[in-house]
């Protein structure tokens, strides 16, 4: 701070304070170091990475995408998307620790996301969630989870069950 020439003129008391003052200062770094040296983000919704993943990759016109970690939930609505033509292959890697999955796009897929909360929809509400979701009748598919498991709305339709809505695509 100040050179020893003003020392003299300025009361002992100043010098404590301040003195206290960088050391507190030094306690709250160290506290914060130890605090950003442990902590480790948390993915809250994993479909919703992959899902981003691979609406960016198609936008950037990429022939492959990798998607990790891997779940069950992850794979159903690849295969549905698959099933109706949207992606290629895909092929789940396993490297002992929470998986991977590398996805074959083709450039068919416009835009895919995922519905959070995951909203309760009963047979007769999917038609009004395919109107706002969707951007024309026939064209792209509303991703369900039921007690019959993962599938479209066209499937939960013909199976007269409703669900709680996943996400999309189209």
């Amino acid at each position: 701070f100040l050179s020893q020439n003003f020392r003299p003129y300025i009361s002992q008391n100043y010098w404590l304070r301040i003195s206290q003052t960088r050391k507190h200062f030094k306690r709250i770094s160290q506290l914060q170091n130890l605090f950003t040296a442990s902590f480790k983000m948390v993915r809250m919704n994993v479909l919703a990475d992959a899902l981003k993943n691979i609406s960016n990759a198609e936008k950037r016109g990429k022939r492959q995408v990798l998607i990790r970690p891997s779940s069950r939930v992850i794979v159903k609505f690849l295969q549905s998307m698959q099933k109706h033509g949207y992606i290629g292959e895909f092929e789940i890697v396993d490297d002992h620790r929470s998986g991977k999955i590398v996805v074959e796009l083709i450039g068919r897929l416009n835009k895919c996301g995922v519905i959070s909360p995951r909203f309760d929809i009963q047979i007769s509400e999917v038609e009004k969630w395919v109107l706002n979701l969707l951007p024309a009748r026939g064209f792209g598919h509303i991703i369900l989870t039921t007690s019959q498991g993962i599938m479209d709305h066209e499937e939960a339709r013909k199976k007269h069950t409703g669900g709680k809505i996943l996400g999309f695509y189209y």
